[in-house]
């Protein structure tokens, strides 16, 4: 048996038609750049999170940094953030000239450690970014409060949690802005890169629709700085259909993480906290010897991927910061023994027999 870590045919072919009919619509419109698609993609999606308004941008990476660039945080700044997760969340708040402030995780969940977070606010912090990480929501409410209380922003990555709730609510509702990133192998995922701001601040949202479009409002006129990163009008048009599968395509996931969770009893795996719902986008696991199961696995035809080898605050570009191994320790012991086994909604019964199946006639475990 041979499986693939993600299967994009087997998607598309489920939606082909519709699929084809939207890009195609599109294309006979002529109009490429911040159309209809994009306008009613923004309206679908808000309704969808429950939240005013959303606005779309050429990635979920570029939607951290004109969050960050909208809310006026710049050099002098500080930002909270987890130290275990993808880089683009520090890049953000390193590009906007402010400074990543690192937080270790839960052991757990995975998720940002909130105690932790206490403890790192200063005069100088601006803001906390959390991720919701592998589509699982971390605290949000508890951030949620602590944020409000020490009269700080609270800017929700959710480039990996569409769909995920927590106390029946889905994230990117939770803080001033929320961050979601349509990347092709995300639940939501566009057929290249895209991405949204969601947020309830009117303020907020007409400063992001200056701010992605050259800070104009109308042509060649600029009131402020910007940028160009627009959601153009085909991935609109394609994340409109994929859209209406979403809750479907999260529900399979769970199924199948229930399934991963039942039969892999002798192998760690994420927790999630109490009245949150996962959107399942990765399913990850601890081993102590971690490229040896990777190696045997694959040699079994399954594909695993690594979620993240490397604590951005170790990486050679925030060399500069002056950490090193071992200030974040959690956050190091995860690096070196998580992976993440083949997650996404065509998945079968079968196949996740097969793999946790492989998994335990490891030698070693």
């Amino acid at each position: 048996m041979n499986i693939n870590f993600l299967d994009f045919q087997k998607q598309y072919a489920s939606i082909k038609d519709e699929v084809n009919t939207a890009v195609s619509r599109v294309i006979k419109s002529q109009w490429f750049i911040l159309g209809e698609e994009v306008a009613q993609f923004e309206k679908e999606f808000a309704a969808y999170l429950g939240v005013k308004y959303v606005v779309g941008v050429a990635s979920g990476s570029d939607g951290l940094y004109l969050s960050l660039m909208a809310l006026g945080i710049g050099k002098g700044d500080e930002v909270i953030t987890p130290a275990n997760s993808f880089v683009a969340t520090a890049f953000a708040i390193t590009h906007v000239g402010a400074t990543p402030v690192f937080v270790d995780m839960d052991s757990e969940t995975y998720q940002i450690n909130i105690e932790e977070v206490k403890k790192k606010i200063t005069k100088r912090t601006k803001a906390i970014m959390p991720v919701h990480l592998y589509g699982a929501p971390c605290n949000i409410e508890a951030l949620r409060i602590l944020a409000k209380r020490e009269n700080i922003y609270l800017v929700e990555d959710a480039a990996q949690a569409h769909g995920a709730k927590f106390n029946k609510k889905r994230v990117g509702g939770f803080g001033d802005l929320g961050v979601f990133s349509f990347y092709p192998g995300k639940n939501l995922g566009a057929y290249g890169d895209g991405g949204a701001i969601s947020t309830n601040n009117k303020e907020l949202y007409e400063r992001l629709l200056k701010i992605r479009n050259y800070g104009q409002t109308k042509k060649y006129y600029h009131d402020i700085l910007g940028v160009n990163s627009r959601l153009d009008e085909i991935q609109a048009a394609v994340l409109r259909v994929k859209l209406r599968y979403l809750d479907k395509w999260n529900e399979s996931r769970r199924k199948h993480a229930t399934q991963y969770n039942k039969l892999l009893t002798n192998v760690k795996t994420q927790k999630l906290y109490d009245g949150s719902e996962s959107s399942c986008h990765l399913f990850v696991v601890e081993h102590a010897e971690r490229e040896f199961l990777q190696r045997y696995l694959s040699e079994q035809g399954i594909h695993t991927l690594i979620h993240y080898p490397l604590p951005i605050y170790l990486q050679k570009c925030y060399k500069y910061l002056g950490f090193k191994e071992g200030d974040f320790p959690n956050a190091d012991r995860s690096a070196k023994k998580i992976f993440s086994l083949p997650m996404y909604s065509e998945l079968t019964e079968k196949e996740i027999e097969y793999i946790t199946k492989t998994i335990k006639a490891y030698p070693q475990i």
